[in-house]
């Protein structure tokens, strides 16, 4: 082993072991633990620029796209392992209509204020098409596991329609945020057209054929899986799963369909087949899950300065307050004439915080060759604080105002 990558792996390794201990107090003080990964990396120097005699960057753009990409395939599977089919199907309607229209409506109306805004400060860009439709796409999803973790001291107290509606959501959107990136960057080098045919048609392939792959992947795993579960130890369980979902993602993306997509639906379908023993999968790949959550946002913080965020926060302010209204004008649109009431609706626009989702695009940015892709991680990592710092720690306060949250 060599002195660098001895050096790698001791310094590494010290910044994952103090990254779950920082979740592990973010949770007792009632945070989300994002916040504090987020700004370990961001206190740690890692100069991305090499310097001739000096040792080479922690994490290079590079290398923290790869750890990005891989680590949101495995948070996806574990949200599709982990959701209840027969506790979603009420609110799968209201939901789904939310994850593809609203979350596509968003993002186009985000695009619009980017493009009609013009040059922000802290960046030398004026928006084209390309960049807004990024920009716009890349806020759109959001990220129930910070709002269920914020919303840990109201327990069980609030309706569960409410919680099931934010988690099927999430889970919904998040492969139309990363479709639509990737075909904004795609857009932005060249490789498509901007034609609306050409859109409707490249969104329309990902989606089925990664949905589909993602089904029939799944149904073929989940018998695989159950003929061995009888005597397969947890841990051999967790090494032939992942390696499944490992082999039907690649084959997704390769096939030219939403390997995001694949990964989440492949986790629906293990996770809800009697086949298979769901309790023994989550147990397997809890620990991978965590490890890939912390493994990106420590990521990120380590390829963006501080300074970069502090330039990139008039961006961030005005895509923030845009985001929240156009949150709430999708909501309000589509969920007018349903089962629920107003309060229930404000609550839901509250909660969609950004998280995973916005990191993993906005490296995959930065490490392509479009020329804006470097502003992108201080200008994401900008709006996820902002969400979790304004709205996330006002979830609480506007249940129990609203009147959501039962008597304890």
């Amino acid at each position: 082993m060599s002195t660098t990558l001895a050096i790698f792996l001791a310094v590494f390794g010290g910044l994952l072991l103090a990254a779950g201990f920082l979740d592990e107090i973010a949770q007792r003080v009632r945070l989300p633990g994002i916040v504090m990964v987020l700004l370990l990396g961001l206190l740690t120097d890692n100069r991305l620029d090499v310097v001739p005699g000096q040792p080479p960057p922690l994490l290079s753009l590079d290398q923290a796209d790869q750890i990005a990409q891989v680590s949101l395939v495995l948070v996806l599977f574990f949200g599709g392992l982990t959701t209840n089919w027969r506790e979603m199907r009420p609110v799968l309607v209201p939901a789904g209509r939310l994850a593809t229209l609203g979350a596509g409506l968003t993002a186009l109306l985000l695009m619009g204020v980017v493009q009609l805004l013009g040059s922000l400060p802290g960046t030398d860009f004026d928006p084209n098409l390309p960049m807004a439709l990024f920009i716009g796409a890349m806020v759109c999803s959001t990220d129930a596991s910070a709002v269920l973790a914020l919303l840990r001291p109201l327990a069980d107290r609030l309706p569960a329609r409410l919680i099931n509606l934010i988690e099927c959501e999430s889970a919904f959107n998040d492969p139309v945020a990363v479709v639509l990136c990737g075909l904004a960057l795609a857009m932005a080098s060249g490789a498509a057209t901007t034609t609306a045919a050409s859109v409707v048609t490249e969104v329309s392939r990902q989606f089925l054929l990664g949905a589909l792959l993602g089904f029939l992947g799944g149904t073929v795993a989940s018998r695989t899986l159950s003929s061995r579960s009888p005597t397969a130890t947890t841990s051999q369980l967790a090494v032939m799963s992942l390696a499944v979902l490992l082999l039907l993602v690649g084959a997704a993306q390769l096939m030219g369909g939403s390997g995001i997509l694949a990964a989440y639906v492949i986790g629906l379908v293990l996770g809800n087949s009697p086949d298979c023993d769901r309790n023994v999968l989550e147990e397997a790949h809890a620990g991978f899950a965590k490890m890939a959550e912390l493994l990106l946002f420590l990521c990120m913080g380590l390829v963006v300065q501080p300074e970069q965020v502090v330039a990139a926060f008039g961006w961030a302010l005005v895509l923030f307050a845009a985001m929240v209204l156009a949150r709430w004008l999708m909501i309000e649109s589509l969920l007018w004439r349903s089962v629920f009431s107003r309060p229930e609706r404000l609550f839901t626009t509250l909660a969609g915080l950004r998280g995973a989702v916005p990191i993993a695009v906005a490296i995959q940015a930065a490490a392509s060759e479009v020329p804006w892709g470097d502003a992108m991680p201080p200008l994401a990592l900008a709006v996820v604080l902002l969400g979790l710092l304004l709205q996330g720690l006002s979830l609480v306060p506007m249940a129990r105002r609203l009147g959501l949250a039962s008597p304890p």
